[in-house]
């Protein structure tokens, strides 16, 4: 029986396991923390329901496929709904744009504040459309590992429909010109962890996923994709060891033998790494090991954004809140030349709340909220680890009381506080970063780290800082891709 090891239980490494044990694998995944997901964890306190993480789910199909492929039905294993509307977008101006799949509902609440925006916005939404396509055609479903591969005909072809030189600012630009309505598009790059004035225009093809295709949620909260595949996979047989810290990797001749734990030492001859990418190589690996991927080459990546966390059980609920809600700040350039220009914290950052008990009030107590509430913040330098987070946290709480949140400092009768320090401790993430490299370029946009090592025979990787890219369907889609790879031999 073929053996793997898998190191990290997030959803990469999980549906991994899956397609290996189901083609007879003997699997086993090294979690060094209690529970599974990575960076998608949970929260229970006093009856509020956090989740940790990614928080809007799209091509809800990418998880189904999984069940699908082994036989299953995801329906005995989870429930998905659809959330509408998408989104509650606040801009400085006092307009709110309720996002939804319904153009001409779309173009409605544009032409409040803009009839051009309004007539442009479903040619937009067709280019966002084309580019999606071309990148499911072309890239998302290719493992892409050699230069061979990237460099073929068809490929190149497909990469120059997408404009690669184009910025995601430049391509909003061609369609609308109030700034409300290139916030609301342009935050789409943060899904990715990068800047809409620096990453690609490929990037927004966020908006079909999102606008064209619809957001849905998951019952009993975004956690249970999680415990779902967790369950999957053990029915297939995989071995799940927690709280078992792997400490170097193992290579003999330029070959994975295997890896040293806090538990032991484990065997193999195929390996898989699902954290970070550039943590299991700086951390992992001795640098002689790694000649093409050195100390000096992983200091010369520019990290994503990172985040700054607070999870607020209030004795209220706002009846403005929708599930999915984002605050603009008056000057949304400003944000991200101070985290990615500055490496500095900014005074009025955007602020995203998930609140799920609009959907499902199950999630919190009667007539509160559970508010998930995320600040983009810097990534780690050294220097700019944040000094005073309860400082930090009251400047933000006035500014959502600023925004219409009424008595919110009062009303908090529970709280937890993380920051990209604490990011970085609880999952390696790369100087705190959330998506491991930025986007902002377009090496690191189009030329991500190879879900398999060229150089060192039998390592792989999956995840989100792996091909194609970050947020959950992606890093799933990247588990598969890793599986299917390994199989083929």
């Amino acid at each position: 029986m073929k053996r793997a090891v898998i190191i990290g239980g997030g959803l990469g490494g999980l549906t991994t396991s899956i397609y290996l044990a189901h083609a007879g694998w003997d699997v086993k995944i090294l979690e060094k923390n209690k529970t599974l997901g990575g960076k998608l964890q949970q929260v229970n306190k006093d009856g509020f329901h956090f989740d940790l993480g990614p928080s809007t789910i799209t091509l809800k199909h990418i998880f189904e496929q999984v069940f699908y492929d082994t036989g299953r039905d995801s329906r005995d294993y989870l429930t998905f709904y659809p959330i509408s509307p998408i989104g509650k977008n606040f801009f400085p101006d006092g307009n709110i744009i309720e996002l939804t799949s319904d153009v001409e509902r779309m173009q409605e609440q544009l032409a409040v504040y803009s009839k051009a925006d309004a007539k442009a916005y479903p040619a937009f939404l067709a280019e966002s459309r084309r580019l999606f396509q071309i990148s499911e055609k072309a890239f998302l479903h290719k493992p892409l590992f050699l230069w061979e591969e990237k460099l073929q005909p068809e490929l190149l072809l497909n990469f120059a429909k997408i404009r690669p030189m184009q910025s995601f600012q430049a391509l909003l630009k061609r369609y609308f010109r109030h700034s409300n309505t290139l916030r609301l598009f342009g935050r789409y790059a943060t899904y990715i962890g990068s800047s809409p004035y620096q990453a690609p225009s490929i990037f927004a093809m966020l908006a079909f996923l999102e606008a064209g295709e619809g957001v849905h949620g998951i019952k009993g909260g975004t956690y249970k994709l999680v415990e779902a595949f967790e369950k999957l996979a053990v029915e297939l047989g995989v071995i799940i060891e927690k709280e078992t810290d792997v400490t170097s990797i193992r290579t003999s001749k330029g070959a994975v033998t295997g890896v040293t734990t806090t538990k032991g030492d484990y065997a193999c001859d195929t390996l898989i790494g699902n954290g970070d990418a550039l943590s299991l190589y700086s951390g992992l690996l001795d640098e002689s090991d790694r000649p093409h991927f050195s100390d000096h080459k992983i200091k010369k990546v520019e990290p994503s954004l990172s985040g700054f966390t607070m999870l607020l059980g209030v004795k209220k609920r706002y009846t403005q809140l929708a599930h999915h809600n984002v605050f603009f700040p008056s000057d949304y350039q400003a944000e991200f030349t101070s985290i990615f220009k500055k490496q500095q914290y900014i005074k009025e950052p955007t602020l995203y709340i998930c609140f799920s008990g609009a959907s499902e009030p199950d999630l919190a107590p009667v007539n509160m909220s559970n508010l998930f509430v995320l600040a983009n913040a810097p990534y780690l330098t050294g220097i700019n680890q944040l000094q005073d987070k309860e400082r930090y946290k009251e400047k933000l709480i006035q500014q959502l009381e600023d925004k219409g949140l009424t008595a919110l400092s009062e009303s908090i009768i529970y709280e937890e506080l993380q920051t990209p320090a604490d990011l970085a401790v609880r999952t390696r993430a790369f100087r705190g970063a959330i998506y491991g490299m930025s986007s902002n370029n377009l090496q690191q946009a189009f030329f991500r780290i190879p879900n398999k090592d060229t150089h060192i025979k039998g390592l792989w990787f999956t995840g989100g800082s792996t091909h194609p890219g970050g947020g959950t369907p992606m890093v799933t889609l990247s588990g598969k891709l890793t599986a299917q790879a390994i199989l083929q031999g």
